[in-house]
């Protein structure tokens, strides 16, 4: 029997997963992953990538998983562009409903491209941010990120500690 969480029986992507979804067009699964198009999709060929394990938002995403779903989306990604030729793609991987996430899933999109499609540009044209706020907030945030240990990946050879 399968005993899933009450979050997890909510979700339409756990329904995924559980193969409960009789209309889903799986395109790849593997021990740790997922892929299928949606059931609206923004063109042909849009993918869906999830993980298997109901993992709400990339902030509750371990470093193995993570790993594992990076390169699946990364294959899905070729396979998406040797079968329908796009002009470009784009990886969508929102968290939060103010980051337009529906499902709360972890999922990423892969979405491919072609010049003068209807989905158009998705960036704001430019922003009216100041040059204070700006650093500001880079300060802050490269301060966060300078304090980020543990996460196994070497550093680049060409930063010595003094460029840092």
């Amino acid at each position: 029997m399968n005993e899933r969480t009450l979050e997890e029986n909510e979700c339409p992507f756990c329904e995924i997963v559980s193969r409960d979804d009789p209309d889903v067009r799986e395109v790849y699964r593997d021990a740790y992953t997922v892929a299928f198009f949606p059931t609206e999709p923004a063109t042909l060929g849009h993918t869906i990538v999830i993980p298997r394990r109901h993992v709400p938002d990339v902030w509750q995403l371990d470093d193995e998983l993570a790993k594992r779903l990076s390169v699946v989306t990364i294959r899905i990604a070729g396979a998406i562009r040797a079968t329908v030729q796009p002009d470009g793609l784009n990886v969508i991987q929102s968290n939060g409903h103010a980051a337009s996430q529906t499902v709360m899933h972890l999922h990423v999109h892969l979405v491919p491209r072609w010049e003068g499609d209807p989905i158009g540009q998705i960036w704001p044209p430019e922003t009216n941010y100041s040059e204070t706020e700006k650093d500001n907030v880079w300060q802050e945030l490269r301060a966060a990120c300078r304090a980020i240990t543990g996460v196994g990946l070497p550093r680049p050879e060409s930063q010595s500690p003094q460029s840092r």
